[in-house]
């Protein structure tokens, strides 16, 4: 698997989330890195913990923004999110060998789930955030 590129129409116009996104990205990337080796257990298992808290990090950040600003999806995003945090924690705890799958299908399903999550789901609150971000700022 090639290491994942940040694309700017991943952009959600909300700094601290964009900075967050990329930084995701990079942890996949971290995999990524390791996917053509033998699989190091101990250091996959870290890379998923380390995915797992910034992704709970960025999450809470993001509910609170949408708490504030009363944004209408936000049971549909807190799903989300509690099915990726599950998802990666369930990851993390059974050795990549135990599950069948390798360090770039981990990758790869990390990938997917960002891409279509910030695409699909964080793109709805783009521009209710632009609008109210820039007047408060104002």
């Amino acid at each position: 698997m090639e290491k994942v590129l940040w694309k700017d129409q991943y952009c959600v116009g909300v700094e601290q989330f964009d900075r967050q996104h990329r930084h995701l990205f990079e942890i996949i990337n971290n995999l990524v890195a390791h996917s053509d080796a033998s699989p190091d257990l101990r250091l996959v298992s870290q890379t998923l913990n380390e995915m797992y808290d910034y992704a709970k990090e960025h999450f809470t950040d993001e509910e609170q923004l949408m708490q504030q600003y009363a944004y209408p999806e936000i049971e549909s995003q807190k799903k989300q999110h509690a099915y990726f945090l599950k998802t990666t924690s369930e990851l993390s705890a059974h050795p990549v060998n135990e599950r069948g799958a390798s360090i770039g299908e981990i990758a790869e399903f990390l990938n997917i789930w960002w891409t279509i999550h910030i695409l699909k789901w964080d793109m709805k609150y783009k521009e209710l955030f632009k609008e109210k971000l820039s007047v408060a700022v104002s």
